[in-house]
């Protein structure tokens, strides 16, 4: 008899389990998917093309509200939760449900789930959406470079498309995000690494991704996503930790494990941090991983012009997922508003259709707008709530240039932030270490 198995996700790492354990194994029966995070991703099909030869008719994804019913409908046997970025009550909320309903409750570990690569990887993650993983992914990028190596980085995956045309996905030209009509959630992962002349891999199948990316890489960067576990085995695993939320990272899933994994911990953000939340951080790090390295860093924004946002009424747009389930109340763009005294309007009220029910779901929001972008409408949506708003400009604190995806009709500026770190131990020295092996 086959264990019949449900798999929990949001369009990454649940594709990426079924992938590397399910999909040829004979033991195991994938009934359903459920989906849930991302706007619109249930009610689409796991492709024939890429479930495998055990599933001719593709694999159903359902709306995560339904898990109850489909537990008994397909009488699971067992449930996968297969996302990131949880508060370790709404986990065991969710066990309670599976287990109410007859199913074992499972979470995966790294020993069934991550690829092993024949090129070093060093392995960036995080403790929570927003910690500033990207930065750190793009300062490592740049010193190994400098040192004459050949790097590629592989990006968590956002397929929330045709997977069929997601499979392995090349990003090295503006002119591959528009073949792969990304949306803006992956604009802010992909450009930065155009912008220095690097290239970016992503996609579903995660197998294919890797053995792509080592034809042309000496080293391989895994740059993580949400506060998700590396898809691959790491050589080097540095963790982000972020003193503004500070105590988040014990309590929540699965960025614990990724705190207690790290080689190298960065305490990022310390510029704008509570020196009380910083210590609060520090200890909690001493006592769940007192072998780590640990490296001081501050995030120091920079605005291109700011004299179009100083002392003027300003709408501020951050980092959608930072805001969303990162559960920030601001980001980068927030800071530098202040930084210029800045006065931010409240933009909940010029919200439209899909904007104003993000504003809905995550009451938290108030001084800041997030750039959500998952597909064309809500794009449409962004673009007609900024241009709604009544003030003297905009303050873009997204990783992309957002005027090249919406037309705004105000004068704006970018908020560019990058990784600086105090003193030693530095990058350099964990990268030295690192290269040395």
């Amino acid at each position: 008899m086959k264990t019949k198995v449900i798999i929990m996700g949001a369009a990454g790492r649940d594709f990426h389990n079924f992938n590397v354990f399910f999909r040829d194994n004979p033991d195991y029966e994938i009934a359903a998917f459920t989906a849930t995070q991302i706007p619109d991703i249930e009610g689409r099909k796991y492709p024939k093309e890429l479930a495998g030869e055990n599933y001719p008719n593709g694999i159903p994804i359902y709306a995560e509200k339904e898990l109850p019913d489909l537990i008994k409908k397909f009488d699971a046997d067992q449930v996968v939760l297969a996302y990131s970025d949880l508060p370790y009550s709404y986990v065991m909320e969710k066990s309670a449900v599976v287990n109410a309903s007859g199913a074992d409750f499972v979470l995966m570990g790294p020993k069934n789930t991550m690829l092993k690569s024949e090129k070093p990887v060093i392995a960036v993650c995080a403790v929570r959406t927003g910690c500033g993983k990207s930065q750190t992914s793009r300062k490592i990028f740049k010193i190994l470079r400098d040192k004459g190596l050949k790097v590629s980085s592989i990006r968590h995956p956002m397929p929330y498309g045709d997977l069929t045309k997601q499979v392995c996905e090349r990003f090295a030209s503006y002119d591959d995000l528009e073949k792969y009509n990304c949306t803006i959630e992956e604009r802010e992962e992909y450009e930065p690494y155009i912008e220095m002349g690097g290239v970016v891999y992503a996609g579903v199948d995660y197998e294919k991704i890797l053995r792509e990316a080592e034809k042309e890489s000496d080293v391989i960067i895994w740059d993580g996503g949400n506060n998700d576990f590396p898809f691959i085995k790491p050589d080097l695993f540095i963790t982000v930790v972020d003193p503004h939320r500070a105590g988040h990272e014990i309590g929540y899933y699965p960025g614990e494990v990724n705190l207690r994994m790290a080689d190298v911990i960065i305490i990022n953000k310390m510029d704008s941090a509570k020196p009380e939340n910083v210590e609060i951080v520090k200890n909690n790090i001493k006592n769940r991983n007192p072998n780590a390295k640990i490296i001081e860093a501050d995030s120091p924004v920079t605005v291109d012009k700011p004299e179009i946002i100083e002392n003027k009424n300003v709408l501020v747009v951050e980092d959608g997922p930072t805001l969303t389930h990162g559960g920030m109340k601001y980001g980068a763009g927030f800071i530098a508003a202040q930084k210029f005294n800045s006065k931010i309007i409240e933009p909940r009220k010029y919200a439209v259709g899909s904007i104003k029910k993000t504003y809905e779901k995550y009451g938290h929001l108030e001084k800041i707008l997030p750039a959500m972008g998952y597909g064309e409408k809500q794009i449409s949506d962004l673009e007609e709530t900024i241009n709604n708003a009544e003030c003297d400009a905009v303050v873009i604190g997204t990783p992309i240039d957002l005027g090249k995806i919406i037309k705004i009709n105000k004068p704006s500026v970018r908020v560019k932030y990058e990784l600086e770190e105090r003193g030693k131990p530095d990058l350099e020295d964990a990268l030295k270490e690192f290269l040395k092996k």
